[in-house]
């Protein structure tokens, strides 16, 4: 089985399962295995339940509240929503693809990208020797990948230049959740790395939260339940469109609810929590300033 140190991922939390890796992405991982056992899933990941068994997790977090119970279903829409996010920029001309606290991301194995996607996966070292044993021998979908270990938010910009990465090149920026896990001046540094290595043409996406309703009741227990795990929501927005502007971005905030496959999912959750879940957090995207 393989084996790996304690995380200190520059893009995750300290907080980790007993096999080392961050608990945020086998939770994720628990939830594309759980999704292709349907018959018509919304994400096909056969390589979840493969790290799933390798890391030797079988759970969720902690506490038994409607946030637990909603949040596989949450993190399907929001893969697929990123993963339809990233082949649209893919296909517009961003052929450099950065997944930045890549965890247990398979999208290098199993989207459908077009010719000459390269996929660049920044984690900590032991995490991606994790990953690499379960998935050695898998066949690429993308043109190439390449693994970036990094053991801090200070450095890996220069390891991802390092290992290949053209800042003269369109980059499709993805941060599908692990900003909320740093503090403030860490994602500002992280955000400020993006923009610099960023071409004319350039696309990000990000799972952001929102301020407004982390004291609600329906987000704060969840909250709650997660510091029992040294766990918490860091960084949080009011108002991200103005944020990602003051950064050098053209950002929008996508309505699930217009998405006709997070209203099929989601819709037996309303009676209970109405709009609220969905309202948490952003499913933000948006490009380089004046090159939209």
């Amino acid at each position: 089985m393989p084996q790996s140190a304690p995380s200190q991922s520059p893009f995750a939390p300290a907080s980790a399962a007993p096999g080392g890796i961050p608990s945020a992405a086998l939770w994720t991982a628990a939830a594309h295995a759980a999704e292709c056992l349907r018959p018509a899933p919304l994400v096909r990941d056969p390589w979840a339940a493969d790290l799933l068994h390798a890391a030797g997790f079988d759970g969720g977090p902690p506490g038994e509240g409607t946030m637990q119970r909603l949040l596989p279903d949450w993190q399907v829409v929001r893969t697929r929503f990123f993963d339809d996010h990233l082949l649209t920029a893919a296909r517009s001309g961003c052929r450099q693809v950065v997944v930045l606290g890549a965890g247990l991301d398979t999208r290098a194995f199993r989207l459908d990208w077009p010719t000459g996607v390269h996929v660049f996966e920044v984690e900590d070292p032991a995490v991606l020797a994790f990953k690499e044993q379960v998935l050695d021998g898998s066949g690429l979908s993308c043109g190439r990948r390449t693994a970036v270990g990094a053991g801090g938010t200070a450095c890996w910009r220069e390891e991802l230049r390092a290992a290949g990465f053209d800042p003269g090149r369109p980059t499709a920026w993805h941060c599908e959740a692990p900003l909320y896990f740093l503090r403030p001046p860490e994602v500002e540094a992280v955000v400020a790395a993006m923009t610099e290595l960023s071409a004319p043409g350039s696309t990000f996406g990000a799972e952001c939260v929102n301020s407004a309703t982390t004291s609600s009741p329906l987000v704060a227990p969840f909250m709650d339940a997660l510091s029992t795990i040294g766990l918490a929501w860091n960084w949080q927005l009011a108002e991200p469109e103005r944020w990602w502007a003051e950064h050098g971005w053209d950002a929008g905030v996508a309505d699930p609810f217009t998405l006709p496959y997070a209203v099929e999912r989601l819709s037996p959750y309303l009676p209970l929590i109405g709009t609220a879940a969905a309202e948490s957090v952003f499913l933000t995207t948006g490009t380089l300033r004046g090159t939209a």
